[in-house]
């Protein structure tokens, strides 16, 4: 098993109401095995160092460069999750020391290769986060046609509201990835997320490619969240105030039982 991949590929966002806005932009994306950082640095990829492609632990998790599989570990065993073998991130590098994720997908396995777990971990441009922990009814493997859904409770797009839920989907072979998020409100699909790409050997020569194809990649990311949110304006779609971050920093079952137990 390789420890880390790159993948390539498109972006997708669609709204559906009151006006229809679509969107489809190339991007790359890395997915690296949390227990062999180490093993990856070269003259193109650094892990906490500078290179022209990147990423540093504080950006994720506890967000203060502490072990990053140490820290999903323990959020597992918090929420009774039995994943004990490989974890993967999915996430955009740093390039040239800037990056912003709209969202981070932690993919956690057991040790025979099952997909057990899921968190999807989502930025705003406010500089707030929030994880979504998401895990197969029964505790079974997580597989293309799983139920996955929770609780919008991060305020992400001042033209959608904090409530209604979120619908995801994973898709992984050999060769490719893919990951679909749905947006429902109140009166049903809302908008259509997915991120889709080929997986290639995590080489110089691909980094390199791949950099010298995209080199502002990251930067085009919140200049594109900016852009679309004017034509949305434009459009004049209704717009929300920021709300305050939610109290909780993550929505997983054992959260979700409890609350339930608190209002019972």
């Amino acid at each position: 098993m390789r420890a880390a991949y790159l993948l390539t590929g498109q972006v997708m966002h669609e709204r559906l109401r009151p006006v229809q806005n679509r969107f489809v932009y190339p991007v790359f994306c890395l997915r690296l095995n949390l227990a062999r950082l180490g093993e990856l640095n070269n003259r193109w990829f650094g892990v906490n160092c500078w290179r022209p492609l990147s990423i540093a632990t504080r950006d994720y998790g506890a967000r203060d460069g502490s072990d990053l599989q140490a820290w999903m570990r323990g959020l597992l065993k918090d929420a009774a999750i039995e994943a004990d073998g490989e974890i993967w991130l999915q996430t955009f590098p740093r390039i040239f020391g800037y990056a912003f994720n709209p969202v981070n997908f932690w993919f956690c396995h057991d040790k025979n290769g099952g997909l057990k777990a899921v968190l999807a971990e989502v930025n705003n441009t406010f500089g707030e986060h929030h994880r979504y922990l998401l895990q197969a009814a029964g505790g079974g493997d997580i597989l293309a046609d799983s139920d996955l859904h929770s609780m919008k409770a991060l305020h992400v797009s001042p033209f959608c509201p904090v409530a209604g839920h979120y619908q995801f989907c994973f898709k992984n072979s050999p060769d490719s990835a893919f990951v679909a998020i749905d947006y429902f409100d109140q009166e049903g699909l809302l908008i259509k997320t997915a991120i889709a790409g080929r997986r290639l050997s995590f080489t110089p020569a691909h980094l390199r490619r791949a950099l010298l194809a995209q080199p502002f990649l990251t930067l085009g990311v919140v200049a594109k969240i900016y852009w679309q949110a004017l034509r949305l304006w434009l459009k004049r779609v209704p717009f929300y105030r920021k709300p305050q971050p939610p109290l909780h920093p993550i929505s997983h079952p054992l959260h979700l039982r409890s609350s339930k137990e608190s209002q019972s």
